[in-house]
């Protein structure tokens, strides 16, 4: 609508016609001035869609004074159909100037882009000098040239045509635009190289995109990414803290030195992949990206304050603060206060992480039914099939429901492994017991093997528990937790079993241990803090003593 708001002030002076503009659009207007001009030339006026009728006129309008106008039309239709996106239909009508011009001409060499060379060569008629402009033809093919590069530019991108990308947007970079469509164009050069596997490149283009318009802040974020990637963890937390503190201000305008015109690449170009690109965060998810990150490194202390901010925010406005897009880095809000128990109870603040989990739990009991079907595939139907609408619906509400067991079985364990380190061992048992246990299965899904990894952990933090206690507790019968069961019937003095369990494990394979706890998926982050909790810290010590043993219990059998 914008952009045909533009076109009633442009269309008229250029074809000496009146036409009612009060009730046209601009598609309207440009049938009817081609029509007008067919009638007037005395060609036959036919049911013709927009395409053939530059074609006809084209062919049939030989008035020497119709065709500087006509040309000037003709760059408003493509400026049209480029903001329709229709590439093909601008290309065809720039093959029909160029041929009305020059038939012998070829206007593309080899390994040229066709439309770009059609527009390059596309001679600008001459501006009457009577003529009042309020945009000329020579600054709009400007536009048009820039337009139609960044457009293919986007296309090759989002096809996965990255050298091909790479070109187009470079060759937009040189066009006719304002500050803030180079800096726009800079960032999905930097995105591209980005996923070209060059970061180093990319975080030049990303650079660049900030220095010619400051208040290009997806450029920011994109920088942030690439430093993930790059492993550079203290200049990501700095891109992000930079991030978050723009976020919160309202900074003016960058300043341009282009002349305002009516038509510009701004009202050009508007594509899914470019809104995605340059799509905006909330102060929400970059307050929790520091958080995550500050949790994945180890930097407690920094976590705790990041989350507990980042839940301030929450309650100042969840719909605000929260985009539900679908795009966001945002985790489900359950797991942001896992995480942040963790965070709290790797910090030495074990009775806050109680409370935190005690909030899921809470929130979580409610939504989880008293029986709950587990099946080892939760497969989706396909859309084809009768009543796959309602299965699909049910298979999400499953897969919801997994989730929220998970989320509660979660609390427990982080309670549990807080009374642990408080020292009270009764009350880390009480809280394990309650967490959910479920049988051993394969090919899970990645809910339930959610829930499998917690039964295991929990086992072992309840096994050790016990021994704290002086019982014995059976082993949940996975090698991460073999080691604790050698312990165990080594203090209770039952050292020839111990040996037997410890010959065992040492003749597992490596890789056994990995395959019984999950098949090698990654753990969710709240889960990392509890594994970490469970690994045997004495293997060692252990292991010298039972071959101590073992040695001697050889010499007494041989003497």
């Amino acid at each position: 609508a914008e952009l045909e708001s533009c076109f009633h002030p442009l269309l008229l002076p250029d074809v000496y016609f009146r036409a009612p503009t009060h009730c046209l659009t601009a598609a309207d207007l440009f049938a009817w001035i081609f029509f007008s001009v067919l009638e007037a030339c005395g060609a036959c006026r036919q049911d013709l869609g927009t395409e053939e009728l530059w074609q006809k006129v084209l062919q049939e309008v030989t008035l020497e004074e119709l065709q500087a106008p006509l040309h000037r039309l003709g760059a408003l239709q493509a400026a049209w159909w480029l903001a329709d996106c229709r590439l093909g239909s601008v290309t065809g009508l720039f093959q029909l100037l160029s041929t009305a011009e020059d038939p012998e001409r070829a206007f593309c060499s080899e390994g040229e882009n066709k439309l770009l060379s059609l527009i390059k060569a596309w001679q600008v008629p001459a501006e009457g000098a009577s003529l009042s402009l309020v945009q000329s033809a020579k600054d709009l093919k400007e536009i048009l040239y820039t337009a139609a590069a960044f457009l293919q530019g986007l296309q090759e991108l989002e096809a996965g045509n990255f050298p091909t990308a790479l070109s187009l947007l470079q060759e937009a970079a040189g066009g006719f635009c304002t500050k803030k469509i180079l800096a726009q164009i800079y960032t999905c050069l930097g995105c591209c190289a980005q996923r070209m596997g060059k970061p180093q490149m990319a975080l030049q283009h990303l650079k660049r995109a900030l220095q010619v318009d400051f208040q290009c802040l997806p450029a920011l974020s994109h920088a942030a990414a690439v430093y993930h990637e790059l492993g550079e963890t203290d200049v990501e937390l700095q891109a992000l803290t930079l991030l978050y503190e723009a976020l919160g201000k309202n900074l003016p305008a960058a300043a341009s030195c282009s002349p305002c015109f009516l038509i510009q690449t701004e009202l050009l170009v508007h594509t899914p992949l470019l809104t995605s690109l340059l799509r905006h965060h909330q102060p929400s998810e970059v307050k929790y990206l520091l958080a995550q990150r500050c949790l994945q490194n180890g930097r407690v202390t920094d976590a705790v304050e990041h989350y507990l901010d980042f839940l301030s925010l929450l309650q100042e406005g969840l719909q605000q603060q929260v985009p539900l897009d679908g795009g966001s880095a945002l985790p489900r809000i359950p797991e942001v206060f896992l995480e942040a128990a963790s965070a709290l109870e790797q910090s030495g603040r074990h009775q806050d992480a109680i409370t935190m989990c005690e909030e899921v739990i809470r929130r979580t009991t409610d939504l989880i039914p008293r029986v709950l079907q587990v099946e080892e595939r939760l497969e989706q139907p396909e859309c084809s099939s009768p009543g796959a609408e309602l299965a699909g619906g049910l298979l999400s509400q499953k897969k919801e429901n997994l989730c929220c067991l998970a989320w509660r079985a979660a609390g427990y364990l982080h309670q549990g492994q807080a009374w642990a380190k408080l020292g009270k061992s009764k009350e880390a048992v009480t809280q394990f017991s309650r967490c959910v246990c479920l049988p051993v299965t394969e090919n899970l899904q990645p809910e339930v093997e959610v829930l499998q990894k917690i039964r295991l952990l929990t086992l072992i933090g309840r096994g050790m528990q016990f021994l704290e206690l002086g019982s014995l507790q059976i082993s949940p019968g996975y090698p991460a937790a073999a080691s604790y069961l050698v312990q165990a019937l080594w203090k209770l003095n039952r050292k020839q079993e111990a040996a037997a369990q410890w010959q065992k494990l040492s003749q597992s394979s490596p890789g056994e241990d990995e395959q019984q706890q999950g098949q090698g998926r990654p753990l969710p982050l709240y889960l990392v803090s509890c594994l970490e909790q469970v690994v045997f810290p004495h293997s060692e010590t252990l292991a010298r003593s039972i071959q101590d043993y073992l040695r001697t219990a050889a010499q007494d059998t041989s003497s």
